[in-house]
């Protein structure tokens, strides 16, 4: 079954994560889109991360109607997420033959060359981009392919910005989990 990940920390999950799903369906045939929540990230502050099994029933709320999947494999394994060791347990998890792919943003592409043990990693993935923060497609020795996508403004950030600011966010995020932030208090 052709998989692909789309990694981060879903802090929270919001309706543009759940728009690439879609696209990476349509445009490159994945059957398989599993989410998968990091425990923590290499290259960004913990500070920010609500607990743990707030962020997995998000996104169990958000893709309750998806056949999209979340896996806890970076979770379970505790410590800080490099993509290579996730990369390995996913293909071993699901007995995957060839490469996976890995979804990423336009805003890590440049930045890429740079992650753990990174030329393993682009040996056992397809690297796929979606616009995010540039309409052109940006240049780097890595191989990838870009996704024809609406570039969506919106960040998990943002959203948390706009919730301690007191400003609308309904509407960048699934109902249940506007639902879910308001009655757990989260981002206050």
């Amino acid at each position: 079954m052709k998989t692909i990940i789309i990694g981060g920390t879903f802090n929270p999950i919001h309706n543009g994560h759940l728009y690439i799903s879609e696209e990476l369906k349509l445009q490159f045939g994945y059957e398989r889109i599993l989410f998968i929540p990091s425990n923590y990230q290499a290259h960004k502050s913990s500070t920010e991360l609500v607990p743990t099994h707030n962020r997995i029933d998000m996104l169990d709320l958000a893709l309750k109607n998806s056949k999209s999947l979340v896996d806890l494999c970076e979770i379970e394994r505790g410590g800080i997420s490099y993509m290579q060791d996730t990369v390995k347990t996913i293909k071993e998890k699901y007995k995957i033959s060839g490469k996976v792919g890995l979804f990423i943003g336009d805003d890590l592409i440049r930045g890429l060359s740079k992650w753990y043990n990174v030329d393993e990693l682009l040996n056992n993935v397809d690297i796929v981009v979606a616009h995010r923060d540039s309409e052109l497609e940006l240049t780097t020795s890595v191989n990838h392919r870009y996704l024809s996508n609406v570039s969506i403004q919106i960040s998990s950030s943002e959203i948390r910005n706009r919730i301690r600011a007191g400003k609308a966010f309904r509407y960048l995020i699934p109902e249940s989990v506007y639902n879910y932030i308001l009655k757990k208090e989260l981002y206050r």
